[in-house]
């Protein structure tokens, strides 16, 4: 398998291309043909923005706009402002993120309608090939004229200027850049504006958030499949027939890759071999039909899923756009003024990103309940404790991080989208807030992973509770062997934060084919 993507013209990155380049060790090399667009848009936008009044060229930015620069401060404008919007607060940005967003501007670029010089373009991709990752603050950015601030710290490292994260330490961005043979970018026409006007930082956490949500996808299948394994369940509320008289894709595929999960399993009931016959009993000792938390399974993830299909579109649209502004185009010969920088899509997309994040956590949340309360579930020890009742406590207090990290998640699942606050003058009078909406997206599944963390130390212990690993299903019984490795069954009381930490790190780095 080749270590490298190529970018050719009117090709698009697919998600899994992406992925690659963050997580794979992938490096994105530009094709001639693809930098050889950038330089016609270059080449255009130099010889027709001679002699006449062009927006951020010759003229200040926002509501500076109506000031003519005069040309011997051209230069000196594209520097300005990097170094006056390179204001952000807060903690820095994960160099994933950061990387992350730099691939959205470089794709941006790459579309040849911003007329960069390819250098600059060349030294973007150099730096995201060598894990080169700006020093970025969270906060700045109110999504219209796009991630200004944000964007600006990376165009700050570009130039030589601020901080960067180069293998593991955050060092003088300019130093970086000498380490590794590079030089820090030189203005031309308009770079300054083409580098920090554009929705990249937000799309750019879009997709990290995406990659982990589809992970979390693939395991809230897996630990719904073992925990009904480990209740017994009637395995008729996965079948195809319920199912498919549901008119909903994402319900049928969840449905689908239940049944294909359980597969060789031992655990779970035929309700026509027990109930569609003779039966006396008037009173029955196993549910007839579960909680809802394992039975509305499909219906409750499906919904999930369509969401994640939808942003994967909206996201990998974004991506692949104009985004900054204005628009150079050769082809017509003209320069376009309007707003292509405006974050809506992605803060929509991110809000219910998190909506749907958030309920697939209290699902979780809602099963783990299920293992810890011993006059629900029926069949286990109070809080999984294998311990003395009273002395030892099981998963009692990592059941409280799960219900106090859930809430939270609840109480962020308010909108972003519809909190569009007025400023720079009133020139940017209605904005987007996608950063922030992708921010926070971010944490919901970050706690997320808390959450699922939790529910599969209390899912493996209670296999053990039951002395049932030998029933379960083989992939089931597989992930338990894995997660036996490095945490063990525990019967007397120890602190669980260190394999809490090991649970995640397993979660978020191991891909699943479920779906």
């Amino acid at each position: 398998m080749s270590a490298s993507i190529t970018y050719y013209p009117d090709t698009a990155l697919t998600l899994a291309e992406i992925e690659g380049l963050l997580f794979g060790g992938k490096t994105l090399l530009l094709s001639g043909e693809a930098l050889e667009r950038v330089e016609r848009c270059y080449a255009f936008l130099e010889r027709f923005s001679t002699n006449k009044v062009v927006y951020g060229i010759n003229t200040g930015f926002g509501p500076m706009a109506q000031y003519r620069i005069d040309d011997d401060s051209l230069r000196q404008l594209q520097y300005n402002i990097i170094r006056s919007h390179a204001a952000g607060a807060g903690k820095p940005l994960p160099p994933l993120y950061v990387k992350a967003a730099m691939i959205a501007r470089l794709i941006t670029f790459m579309q040849g309608y911003s007329g960069v010089h390819t250098s600059l373009a060349e030294l973007l991709a150099a730096c995201i090939n060598r894990g080169i990752c700006p020093c970025v603050p969270e906060h700045g950015s109110v999504g219209a004229s796009g991630d200004l601030v944000q964007l600006a710290h990376i165009a700050l490292a570009l130039i030589g200027e601020g901080e960067a994260f180069y293998e593991g330490s955050l060092r003088p961005a300019a130093e970086v850049l000498a380490e590794n043979g590079l030089k820090p970018f030189a203005m031309r026409i308009r770079e300054g504006l083409s580098v920090t006007n554009g929705t990249s930082v937000m799309t750019g956490i879009g997709l990290v958030n995406l990659i982990y949500a589809k992970r979390l996808m693939a395991w809230s299948v897996i630990a719904s499949v073992m925990m009904n394994e480990i209740a017994s369940s009637y395995d008729d509320f996965m079948s195809a027939v319920l199912n498919g008289v549901k008119h909903h894709a994402g319900q049928r595929r969840v449905a689908a890759a239940m049944r294909r999960w359980i597969e060789g399993g031992q655990s779970v009931r035929k309700r026509e071999n027990e109930l569609f016959g003779q039966c006396d009993k008037t009173v029955f000792d196993h549910k007839v039909q579960p909680y809802y938390s394992l039975r509305c399974v499909p219906q409750v993830l499906g919904p999930v899923l369509d969401e994640l299909e939808n942003a994967e579109k909206v996201l990998l649209d974004e991506l692949h756009s104009v985004c900054d502004n204005p628009v150079i185009d050769p082809v017509t010969e003209n320069i376009y003024h309007g707003g292509n920088f405006h974050g809506d899509y992605v803060s929509f997309e991110m809000d219910k990103l998190k909506i749907a994040v958030a309920k697939l956590t209290m699902l979780a949340e809602r099963q783990l309940n299920y293992l810890c309360h011993d006059r629900i579930n029926g069949i286990l020890p109070p809080f999984l404790n294998m311990g003395v009742l009273g002395l030892n406590y099981g998963m009692q207090a990592a059941q409280f991080t799960a219900t106090s990290t859930t809430a939270e998640c609840q109480a962020l699942s308010n909108p972003m989208y519809v909190h569009s606050i007025p400023n720079n003058n009133d020139n940017q009078d209605i904005v987007s807030m996608g950063t922030n909406s992708a921010l926070i997206a971010k944490t919901v599944v970050e706690n997320a992973f808390q959450v699922m963390a939790i529910h599969f130390m209390a899912i493996v212990q209670a296999v053990d509770c039951l002395k049932m690993a030998g029933r379960l299903s083989p992939r089931s019984r597989r992930v338990y062997d894995e997660i036996r490795v490095f945490f063990p069954i525990f019967v007397e009381d120890i602190p669980k934060y260190k394999e809490m930490e090991a649970m995640i790190d397993y979660l978020k780095e191991k891909q699943m084919d479920v779906l």
